[in-house]
């Protein structure tokens, strides 16, 4: 066997290029080569053997040590769901109650915080709704169209937890009407506005499938309210019910209002149809009032306007404006000029010779509600063009200077008439 010193260079090159990575277990069971030269070392392998078994065991022995001090620790922080998760209707159209009871009492956590992270949505939808609560009971709406999904869990975190949250397994209900009829039956192409945030009217189409005795009736519910009320305000067409004016309905802005639209006749049974709105989304205001539009300079338009009548609230409104140039025999294009809470506005024309039209509408704005509906529009026209400007102001002056003239020699002929013959004339006051 040739020595490291008589290989070289190259050979301890090639000696590190194979080393790899030697599993504990192996590197223990190495002994040093039997060479009679090298024997004097091996008590010194012999010693490393030794001391790399020692390292594997006592690493093993710490890996497990964490592990069981892991599973220890997490054990004493788990905590159960909770049981007994119920669903109920109380009978007001689509706000369903649901309770729970806490876990099992022989959990006891005196350092810790329990509450309940409760989920829900109606059948279809992509997202959940989330409530976290302290309490074993929530109301909330849903669409009893569909079949109403909900699903809580217990929280827990505290000293007792090292201020970490722990979550428990979740627990899951359903809740569906027993709807009657066929869907064709239900009624067809509801649809609701809030006018001036003043009265809520709802129209619909009988359904499909419906017979031409049938009656429609609608109730509504919201937080507040004891039970469900009827409609008193219907609207009808041909002696059916085919809509519903609500009034008085400030104290359901910003809360679910549900609604029921359901229908009797002799010969069939007709499906329900089951909504919650918010009528604050719904809103639409009468148009702007007072438009006035001027033109203090032939390249400017000045426009202004006040709010519209009705219960709207100024601040909670938002307009949009935009102006139109009549281009000879062209037709006039509406452009949109601006979107803007104030209620004046200055146009900068960029030809001015065509006459301008303006028009004005307003809607809720994005601080009051998600969304609304646009009011009729306000229209104004400015028709004097920027060459009968220049023409008007010319004549004018002209104008009042031939006026002035001819006053005056109307004035010195009737102090001639006035005067004696044959005696000059003398400058006296009034003639």
């Amino acid at each position: 066997m040739q020595s490291l010193e008589q290989s070289g260079p190259g050979a301890v090159e090639e000696l590190s290029t194979q080393r790899r990575w030697i599993p504990c277990a192996e590197r223990a069971s190495l002994r040093a080569p039997q060479d009679t030269r090298h024997r004097p070392a091996q008590p010194l392998m012999s010693h490393l053997s030794m001391a790399f078994q020692w390292l594997c065991a006592l690493s093993t022995a710490l890996v497990w040590g964490c592990a069981a001090s892991s599973s220890s620790s997490t054990s004493h922080t788990a905590v159960a769901p909770p049981q007994d998760l119920q669903i109920t209707d109380p009978g007001l159209l689509g706000s369903l109650d649901i309770e729970w009871k806490p876990p099992p009492s022989g959990q006891t956590f005196n350092e810790c915080t329990v509450k309940y992270r409760f989920e829900y949505h109606s059948a279809g939808d992509r997202d959940w709704k989330v409530i976290f609560t302290k309490k074993l009971k929530v109301r909330v709406g849903f669409d009893l169209s569909r079949t109403a999904e909900v699903r809580v869990q217990t929280l827990l975190e505290g000293r007792c937890t090292e201020d970490v949250e722990v979550e428990s397994d979740w627990i899951y209900a359903t809740f569906q009407v027993p709807l009657r009829g066929k869907l064709e039956s239900e009624v067809q192409n509801f649809h609701c506005i809030y006018h001036d945030w003043e009265y809520l009217k709802c129209t619909w189409q009988p359904g499909l499938l419906t017979p031409h005795s049938v009656h429609y009736g609608l109730y509504y519910w919201y937080e507040g309210l004891d039970h469900a009320v009827q409609c008193d305000n219907y609207v009808q067409e041909q002696g059916m019910n085919i809509g519903c004016v609500l009034q008085n309905l400030s104290q359901a802005e910003y809360k679910d209002l549900s609604i029921c639209v359901n229908g009797s006749a002799a010969t069939a049974l007709l499906q329900p149809l089951y909504v919650t709105l918010r009528i604050h989304n719904l809103a639409k205001p009468s148009p702007p009032k007072q438009l006035v539009v001027s033109m203090p300079a032939p390249e400017e338009l000045h426009v202004a306007w006040t709010p519209p009548s009705g219960k709207t609230p100024p601040q909670c409104l938002e307009y949009e404006v935009q102006l139109a140039e009549d281009h000879g025999e062209d037709k006039a294009s509406w452009a949109p000029v601006s979107t803007q809470m104030e209620t004046m506005l200055t146009i900068y024309r960029a030809n001015q010779s065509h006459t301008s039209c303006v028009r004005v509408r307003g809607r809720t704005n994005m601080f009051c509600a998600d969304q609304g509906f646009w009011s009729e529009w306000t229209q104004e026209c400015f028709s004097v063009s920027r060459k009968e400007d220049k023409q008007l102001f010319i004549l004018v002056p002209v104008i009042l200077s031939l006026s002035s003239s001819l006053i005056m020699f109307m004035l010195i002929g009737q102090c001639k008439k006035r005067s004696p013959a044959g005696k000059p004339l003398h400058a006296s006051a009034g003639c």
